[in-house]
């Protein structure tokens, strides 16, 4: 046999054994070249007032490379240790450490470059699909053309060029240090198997357990006013990352052999054949896989977890847009207001107007606070609150001693939380107010920018309205007291009353928005973060997916001679494919519902702080990564019956 033939046969071989390492490839170079093609693409350059398009597609290709090239080298370290028997036999055959190399390097050259082709061709023929998702979850106005960029195709080439090298490098690092000798025990070395449980294996396992646990306690009681200082809460930020982190290592290291143990023990030592396959394979396995299983863990976390709060942000826009903006439209100058409304009137476009008058007043709030504000350097005493009439809010209607807060955001409500009664006192000029509290509504009522930052707005009788007005603080008043809303009443209009709104001009004075151009603007930001974060998830979800794949593979030859074993012992095909989809129930299963934990818990301490609803985006995010993790499993299961179907 020639050393062409050689090539080629092992190329067929690698490409049979190896091809979602070759999909991973292709994926990953498609998107590269597509995410860069979007760098270079004209008309990212249209949407640049607003969204910053290029620079945030430029650091993802950053990230992009990043993980592909750890994903690379990683594969590629897990392929050339099992084709190590393969080298040695080689090197028994006459073949120079240089000439196996060389057959190595053609192999590799074939297989990277042929799936660098095919990769760039897919990205260029997807680049107009990913740009139109682009626009569409930013809800960017522009056309979305098929562009080839020579620079995209130099840039591509280039960066896995230089990942090629490495690669080779890699394999040239390894044949030059290995004897023959230790060429045949490379693969039985690298998987370390744990005949018996040692005391200190179940001690660190109860530690990762506690780690995982008290870093999920701290963070459920991070915003609750636990921490109320900066140092306090960078310190408990701190010692949550490093809880969970160190404690997920310790508890694959320690805490799955340490559960299955247990269950081992409660069985006796009688375990059955599903239960041999699957339980201990997977206790004397992790902890040779710990330091991987922790980074694929915690990666997968942090991709959920962003991804998560992107789209809580993007899912909330319009909400958080209504509690910013309760109107249509928010104005605080009269001339401003009228000019607008006669262009609405020429148009044809039918509204409502409530005009509300809004005064700045110090409050006493120390009664009805449960945290401790002295130590972040805000005074309760001297509180300035927003205060309007109760004529000017609908279905409210109080006496002169009772005062209603409404309008509280989530995120003041972890930092400031209220009781559900007490007295206050409203501060005038020279006069101060006794007010018995009588609870906090949900609905807000004035624009943000009268709230100061998102604090509740105090409604009071008519009475003490009239007495806070003729004895105002003038060094706290707003440059207006005046809030204008005007409601659009077809709300087919309301997309061509906010282009008359943005297109006119108005006074520099004068404070106005546009909730729909809020909710616009809020999209088109977290939209960009929400794009980017999900196409970074879905690679480095591939890449860990098939890390663990190949990994099932490497253990599906190692075994296989305890299969031939089993089955000339009268176990069915069946018999051991349920315990194999057990096995790989926990090989996957395990580090997708760690990182799901982790995201869970990441998502809940401070989810208030992006939007206003946090169960449906999550979720939503979840079972779709679930989902497509899931695929991996699945192909594992197939290719264990494969094995087995051959074991006999």
């Amino acid at each position: 046999m020639s050393v062409k033939q050689l090539i080629f046969r092992n190329l067929k071989k690698n490409i049979k054994n190896y091809y979602l390492y070759v999909f991973a490839l292709i994926f990953s170079v498609a998107l590269y070249f597509a995410f860069v093609t979007l760098q270079y693409d004209p008309a990212m350059n249209e949407t640049k007032d607003s969204i910053k398009g290029a620079a945030a597609i430029k650091a993802a290709s950053v990230l992009l490379v990043a993980i592909v090239s750890i994903f690379l080298l990683y594969a590629n370290n897990i392929f050339i240790k099992r084709r190590s028997k393969e080298i040695g036999l080689f090197q028994l055959i006459g073949m120079t450490k240089s000439k196996i190399f060389n057959i190595l390097t053609a192999e590799n050259f074939i297989l990277y470059f042929g799936s660098l082709v095919i990769g760039i061709f897919i990205g260029f023929s997807v680049s107009r699909l990913i740009l139109m998702i682009l626009f569409k979850v930013t809800g960017v106005d522009a056309i979305a053309s098929l562009h080839f960029s020579s620079k995209a195709l130099i840039q591509t080439v280039v960066v896995f060029l230089i990942i090629y090298l490495f690669i080779m490098l890699m394999n040239y690092v390894f044949i030059k240090r290995q004897s023959i000798l230790s060429l045949f025990r490379v693969v039985s070395s690298t998987e370390g198997k744990v005949k018996k449980m040692s005391w200190f294996e179940i001690i660190i396992g109860i530690i990762g357990l506690i780690s995982i646990i008290s870093g999920y306690y701290i963070s459920s009681k991070l915003f609750s006013g636990d921490f109320v200082t900066m140092t306090e809460l960078f310190g408990a930020m701190i010692f949550i990352l490093g809880s969970v982190i160190i404690g997920t290592y310790l508890f694959y290291k320690g805490s799955v052999s340490f559960i299955f143990n247990v269950i081992r023990k409660k069985k006796d030592g009688y375990l059955n054949i599903n239960q041999v396959l699957s339980l201990s394979s997977i206790m004397f396995r992790m902890k040779s896989n710990a330091l991987l299983l922790t980074i694929i863990t915690t990666v997968s976390a942090l991709a959920i977890g962003l991804l998560s709060l992107s789209y809580i942000s993007y899912y909330s826009a319009e909400k958080s847009a209504e509690n910013s903006v309760p109107a249509h439209f928010s104005l605080t100058n009269v001339d401003d207001a009228k000019k607008f409304e006669e262009v609405l009137e020429a148009k044809g476009i039918d509204y409502s107007e409530k005009r509300t008058d809004v005064l700045q007043v110090n409050a006493n709030v120390k009664q009805i606070m449960e945290t401790n504000l002295k130590e972040l350097n805000f005074d309760p005493n001297i509180m300035t609150l927003p205060v309007v009439s109760d004529k000017a809010v609908k279905d409210v209607d109080l006496s002169a001693d009772e005062t209603l807060f409404t309008g509280y955001n989530d995120m003041l409500q972890k930092f400031m939380s209220l009781k559900d009664s007490g007295q206050i006192e409203l501060k005038g000029q020279k006069e101060t107010i006794s007010q018995k509290y009588t609870g906090l509504e949900q609905e807000f009522i004035l624009p943000y920018n009268f709230t100061n930052g998102g604090l509740p707005v105090a409604i009071v009788d008519e009475t003490i309205f009239q007495r806070l007005k003729n004895d105002l603080n003038l060094e706290i008043q707003k440059e207006s007291t005046l809030y204008i809303g005007i409601n659009i009443k077809n709300e087919a209009n309301i997309s061509k009353a906010n282009d008359i709104f943005q297109e006119m001009t108005f006074s520099e004075n004068s404070t106005n928005f546009s909730r729909l151009e809020m909710s616009n603007n809020q999209k088109q930001n977290m939209g960009l973060v929400m794009f980017i974060v999900g196409f970074l998830g879905l690679t480095f979800l591939i890449t860990s997916g098939c890390i663990l794949y190949f990994k099932q593979m490497g253990e599906g030859e190692e075994e296989k001679p305890n299969y031939t074993i089993l089955r000339k012992l009268g176990f069915t095909q069946g018999d051991l494919l349920k315990g194999i989809q057990a096995k790989q129930l926990f090989s996957f299963g395990i580090p997708l519902v760690v990182g799901l934990f982790h995201s869970y818990f990441a998502v809940q301490s401070g989810w208030f702080l992006f939007g206003t609803e946090v169960w449906t985006p999550m979720i939503i995010v979840m079972v779709i990564y679930t989902g497509l993790y899931s695929i991996f499993g699945i192909l594992s299961v197939l290719y264990y019956k494969k094995v087995i179907k051959e074991a006999l």
